[in-house]
C-alpha cells in the first residue's frame, strides 16, 4: 500500500477530525448548529498551526488568531474557554486518532513481520497527513499543564511499547534477532520522528514518504530479521 492508498483507506479529511473534537467537547463547546461548528473548529485548528509553527504557540495571541480565521475574539471564545484549553483539546484529540488508527492497523496482522512494517508505515502515513499537528504536538508539549504534559509523554511510550511487543513476539517465534527491545524501539522511534521534525530536509532532496517509508522498513529488517535458513521451520 503506497500513500496514496492510505489516505483514501483511512480518509482521514479535515472535517472528519473537525468533527470527532466537536462530538469529545460537546460540554464546553457553545455554539449548537453542527456544520457551523465543524467549519469554524476546522478553520480555527489549521490556523492555530499556522500559527503556531511560524511562531511558537505562547506567542500567538487570540487576536492573532482572530486575524487569521476572521472569527471575532467573541466567536473564539465560543470553542475555547483559554488559549491552554485550546492547545489541551489539539493534543488530546491528536493523540486518540493515532492510537486508534495505529492499533486498528497493527493488530488487523498477525506475523511479526507484517506487524513491524505495518507499524512503521501506519505511523509515517499518519505524520505526512497530519505533519502540522505532529510537528506542532512535539515542538509545543512543554507548554502544556502538568496533567496533560504527562499524557503526552505516555503517549510517546504508547508507541515505543507498541514497537517493544512486536519485536518481543517476532525473538519469540525466533524470526528476530534477540537484541536490546527497548532501545531498539526507541530508535525506531526516532527514525519516525527525524520524519515530521526535519521535512524541510528531506523535501530538499526530494525523498518522497513512500521512499522513506520503504527505505525505514528495510533498514530494521535488516537489522532484526533472522536469515530465512536460520528461521524455525513452519
Amino acid at each position: 500500500m503506497n500513500y496514496s492508498e492510505f489516505q483514501r483507506l483511512v480518509n482521514i479529511s479535515k472535517q472528519d477530525i473537525c468533527r470527532e473534537a466537536l462530538a469529545e467537547n460537546r460540554g464546553t463547546i457553545k455554539v449548537k448548529k453542527e456544520e457551523t461548528a465543524v467549519k469554524n473548529l476546522e478553520r480555527i485548528f489549521d490556523a492555530t498551526l499556522k500559527i503556531s509553527n511560524e511562531k511558537g504557540f505562547q506567542a500567538m495571541s487570540v487576536r492573532d488568531l482572530s486575524r487569521e480565521t476572521g472569527l471575532s475574539v467573541g466567536a473564539l471564545y465560543a470553542y475555547f474557554s483559554s488559549k491552554e484549553a485550546l492547545l489541551e483539546m489539539l493534543q488530546r484529540h491528536g493523540r486518540t486518532i493515532t492510537h486508534r488508527i495505529l492499533q486498528e492497523r497493527v493488530e488487523a496482522e498477525t506475523e511479526p513481520v507484517a506487524k513491524l512494517r505495518m507499524a512503521i508505515q501506519t505511523h509515517l502515513y499518519l505524520s505526512e497527513v497530519m505533519q502540522p499537528w505532529f510537528y506542532f504536538s512535539y515542538m509545543e508539549a512543554k507548554n502544556l499543564t502538568k496533567m496533560e504534559r504527562d499524557k503526552a509523554i505516555k503517549s510517546e511510550l504508547y508507541t515505543e511499547e507498541l514497537f517493544v511487543e512486536i519485536l518481543r513476539q517476532g525473538q519469540e517465534e525466533g524470526i528476530f534477532v534477540s537484541r536490546d527491545l527497548r532501545l531498539a524501539a526507541s530508535l525506531i522511534k526516532a527514525t519516525l520522528q527525524d520524519w515530521y521534525l526535519k521535512r524541510w530536509k528531506y523535501a530538499k532532496r526530494n525523498v518522497s514518504v513512500d521512499y522513506y517509508t520503504c527505505f525505514i522498513m528495510d533498514f530494521v529488517e535488516a537489522f532484526y530479521l533472522v536469515p530465512k535458513s536460520q528461521q524455525p521451520a513452519a
